[in-house]
């Protein structure tokens, strides 16, 4: 009993930090977005990634049967769109809310494994879905009955982690989990880099601004920025993983959810505006759906 409360707190503590160095690593992203194009930092993000799985595969080659090729493509897009989204945003609108639309990919995850793997969608994560959508409602604020260009991006950060998420469950019998992390980490690197090239001879419009982009030489301190990002996030990955093998996957995805006031705060001392009311409402509302849906995760398995 005493080994299981000594794992269950340490799992606690090392979410808690997962949570606080992930909503640190936002802090660094958004103030790069803000100087250059969400794509950089992208393609910043993601090279490191690739590196660091490549000297792993060349240490200890793959294990696969493979087979899923257009698959681990679409894992790798959608994880990339869905980080570039979510990176453009930062430097668009509070962290918090930013942070809050990324999480909502649980309740997207729920539904897209009902729809295309066949999973039983429980009575209570219907109600979690209707929630989730009330609150990206209340954030978006909506006027004349549409989103604007920035709630789109930020509800499209969730689907589209969502759907590569969804899509690892699958992957997972075919390939290394290396191979899956590659695909994203790979996709991620080429496709910055030319849309990037892009960029450089096509001016992009205010509706593909977020996708196609010039290359901007980095000065100063955002290169060490730029660093940050990579270590703030690989170590998040990494406290995350080790506190999901110590703690029920329940609790420590609710503890998860920490991460969005970590991101209010942060992204309040970096000049962002408090939450209103109606969007404090909103992400609670978020939070509580996504709490629903780890819960009743939790219970199935």
């Amino acid at each position: 009993m005493k080994e299981t409360i000594r794992n269950l707190d340490r799992g606690i503590v090392l979410m808690l930090l997962a949570s606080l160095t992930f909503a640190v690593m936002g802090g660094f992203a958004k103030v790069l977005t803000q100087q250059l194009p969400a794509l950089e930092v992208t393609f910043f993000r993601n090279v490191f990634g690739v590196a660091i799985i490549a000297f792993s595969i060349w240490k200890l080659p793959l294990r696969q049967k493979g087979g899923k090729p257009l698959l681990l493509f679409f894992r790798g897009a959608m994880g990339f769109l869905a980080l570039l989204a979510y990176f453009y945003i930062m430097g668009k609108i509070p962290l918090g809310e930013a942070i809050t639309y990324n999480k909502t990919s649980p309740l997207f995850v729920a539904f897209f494994a009902w729809l295309f793997l066949r999973e039983k969608l429980h009575p209570s994560a219907i109600v979690a879905l209707v929630l989730g959508f009330v609150g990206i409602v209340l954030i978006a604020k909506p006027e004349a009955g549409g989103f604007d260009k920035y709630d789109l991006l930020g509800i499209f950060s969730g689907i589209g982690a969502a759907l590569a998420y969804t899509s690892i469950r699958e992957l997972r019998k075919h390939y290394d989990t290396r191979a899956i992390v590659m695909s994203f980490m790979a996709v991620g690197t080429i496709g910055p880099l030319l849309m990037m090239i892009l960029g450089s001879y096509v001016e992009a419009s205010e509706v593909w601004d977020w996708i196609v982009a010039p290359f901007v030489m980095p000065q100063g301190m955002q290169w060490l920025f730029i660093v940050m990002v990579g270590v703030s996030a690989t170590v998040s990955q990494l406290l995350m993983t080790k506190a999901y093998e110590l703690t029920k996957a329940g609790i420590v995805g609710t503890i998860s959810y920490t991460n969005i006031l970590f991101g209010v705060l942060i992204g309040t001392a970096l000049g962002d505006p408090l939450p209103d009311m109606q969007t404090g409402l909103g992400i609670i509302a978020i939070i509580a759906s996504g709490l629903i849906v780890a819960l009743v995760k939790e219970k199935q398995d």
